[in-house]
């Protein structure tokens, strides 16, 4: 299976953009669907964003449409989340994750592989 690595969070003002990259090693990236979630201080995971295999499906969730954009370069075996409108409530470790369900899938079904985190603080 792949393993993942991210990389580019950081501390940014209200209204800042951060782009998130995850690395993935092995030669099967391109049998998973691809995601992001995030885990706030004090509360519990959740479903970000989710790329399809192919790249031309993506699902977020409600409160970061129109501001995040997940995408994959499956040559490069990356995938991106574009944060855009960075706000406080956006603040929390965030994670890559791979599984072999659909990228719909991943809004409900706990992924099989899972990096390490990132953190993104995003000061008022």
């Amino acid at each position: 299976q792949v393993q993942l690595v991210e990389s580019g969070g950081g501390l940014v003002q209200a209204g800042g953009s951060l782009r998130l990259s995850c690395a993935a090693s092995g030669r099967t990236f391109n049998n998973y669907a691809m995601g992001w979630f995030r885990q706030a201080p004090g509360k519990e995971r959740e479903f970000v964003a989710a790329v399809s295999v192919s790249g031309d499906i993506t699902y977020y969730l409600d409160s970061v449409k129109g501001r995040f954009t997940i995408s994959r370069n499956n040559a490069l075996n990356t995938v991106y989340l574009q944060m855009n409108s960075l706000k406080p409530e956006d603040t929390a470790v965030y994670y890559c994750a791979a599984s072999r369900f659909s990228a719909q899938a991943m809004r409900a079904r706990t992924p099989e592989v899972w990096g390490q985190g990132t953190l993104v603080t995003v000061s008022s």
